[in-house]
């Protein structure tokens, strides 16, 4: 590359930001290119919800505790990070999920995948559903496919193809454990295509499950379906900062405003970016934002009204985990499963709860338990905003009573996420295409991140890896 060294500034140092960070080092690497990258990130830490804390034995995590092994990209990104001798698959000894239904646990089915059943005498026979509602969830069966494109909301799909029942029971709290959100207004084509996909293929979504199921009954997969790090989650977002050089990362460092320079020679930066406490801008020929959705449209909002408008429509909840370390024999339950959801019929305070120390290994010590619960989400934001101890409370209270615990836990430790969770409502994809069209008038300019295109840890990696190339193939132009 001739002439001065181009700069590319990062705003955002969550797994996001320092995946972009990651492949555009790579990637400038291997093409023999020279370039300046500075990675902004307003808090003094590095990895955004990628948080581990051991304490007295107990590993706890604060944010996502694994990742899907069917989305290839995190485990891709493990293995080139030398983490792959880290990665563990779930204890196969305790290969179920609960839910809570009349207060008290059920196990889902054996061959219920997410929505429907692909195995019949398990469901037949399953305590969860009554018989009514098991008849209407059979209607899958026969039931035709949708005529009409009109784009759904997950609960009305759930409901025209399996019933009332089934979205109840089964679909609210399982796509709130992994979204956080409210089905009635989460979009199915958003993040949940798959089962467009096959009432289109197969009209019967059951009968589709099934045969989906049959074509990978032959492969033995090298790992379970979730995946963790033996040490923690936190060690993705270590691994990722020691894989960069030390001058990249800036902590402590604000971005307050973004400014298309009026000069737009292409000899010069394009871009300016305004930092707290700090009277010189950072000038930049390209700029990944990598910041949630209403953070990217504060920074933006004097440079693109336009996108900064369709930023804002994307719209957030806020979640809290609880981690509680106990001794094994204050626990009456069997802890024989990964562990439970709640439907909001239960009228529960916690809306899910993992066995960490059954679902991976090396979470406790022998004798110990350790319990990760979930608040908070589309149905109970307010709670996240409780104090300390009356939170603690109601959660040691609701887990008390689900398992059978006696006595105080050993060790409390809330993590709050405000604002952390993005929800793909109906509409969502289309308002993608328009800050797309937006982002056209802005060469240089990208965004990244769990807002848009996947909300899960291998999604946002994936995301950034394209738009490491895309913003490399702009600069070298």
């Amino acid at each position: 590359m001739k002439g001065k060294q181009k700069r590319i500034a990062i705003v955002g140092a969550g797994i996001a930001g320092l995946s972009t960070a990651y492949y555009l080092s790579k990637l400038a690497k291997q093409g023999g290119l020279h370039l300046d990258i500075t990675l902004l990130e307003k808090e003094k830490r590095l990895g955004g919800s990628l948080l581990t804390e051991k304490v007295n034995g107990f590993l706890m995590e604060g944010g996502p505790d694994c990742f899907i092994s069917e989305k290839p990209w995190a485990l891709k990104l493990c293995k080139e990070l030398g983490l792959e001798h880290e990665v563990i698959g779930t204890n196969q000894q305790t290969r179920r999920t609960f839910i809570l239904c009349g207060g008290k646990l059920h196990e889902i089915p054996e061959g219920f995948m997410l929505l429907a059943p692909t195995s019949l005498w398990p469901f037949v026979t399953s305590s969860l559903f009554t018989l009514p509602g098991k008849a209407r969830m059979g209607l899958d069966l026969i039931l035709p496919r949708k005529k009409s494109d009109a784009e759904e909301s997950l609960a009305a799909f759930v409901r025209r193809r399996l019933g009332r029942e089934a979205l109840e029971r089964i679909a609210e709290p399982l796509v709130a454990g992994i979204h956080a959100g409210d089905p009635e207004t989460m979009s199915l084509k958003s993040t949940f295509p798959r089962f467009i996909d096959l009432e289109r293929e197969y009209r019967s979504l059951i009968w589709g499950m099934k045969q989906r199921k049959k074509q990978f009954a032959n492969i033995t997969p090298r790992y379970t379906m979730f995946i963790t790090l033996k040490d923690g989650m936190e060690g993705m977002a270590s691994a990722l900062k020691n894989s960069l050089p030390h001058d990249i990362c800036a902590t402590g460092q604000e971005v307050v405003k973004i400014e298309q320079k009026a000069d737009k020679s292409a000899k010069k930066p394009l871009y300016r970016l305004s930092l707290k406490g700090k009277k010189r801008p950072l000038e930049a020929d390209a700029v990944v934002m990598a910041t949630p959705a209403f953070v990217t449209a504060r920074l933006l909002q004097g440079m693109t009204g336009d996108i900064a408008r369709q930023l804002n429509t994307i719209p957030y909840v806020s979640t809290a985990t609880i981690n509680l370390a106990y001794e094994r024999s204050q626990i009456g339950h069997p802890l024989d499963g990964y562990g439970f959801v709640v439907p909001r019929l239960e009228g529960r305070r916690i809306m899910a709860a993992t066995f960490s120390s059954v679902k991976f290994a090396g979470r406790a010590s022998q004798g110990k338990a350790l319990l990760r619960c979930f608040v908070g989400g589309a149905k109970n934001e307010e709670l996240v905003s409780w104090g300390d101890d009356k939170l603690a409370a109601a959660v040691k209270e609701d887990i008390a009573e689900i398992l059978n615990i006696t006595g105080e836990p050993r060790h409390v430790r809330i993590f709050r996420w405000e604002k952390a969770m993005p929800q793909y409502t109906v509409g969502h994809e289309e308002k993608l295409s328009r800050i797309e069209r937006g982002l056209a008038n802005l060469p240089g300019l990208y965004l990244t991140g769990s807002a848009y295109r996947g909300i899960g840890l291998s999604d946002c990696v994936h995301q950034a890896e394209l738009t490491a190339q895309q913003c490399l193939e702009f600069i070298t132009k």
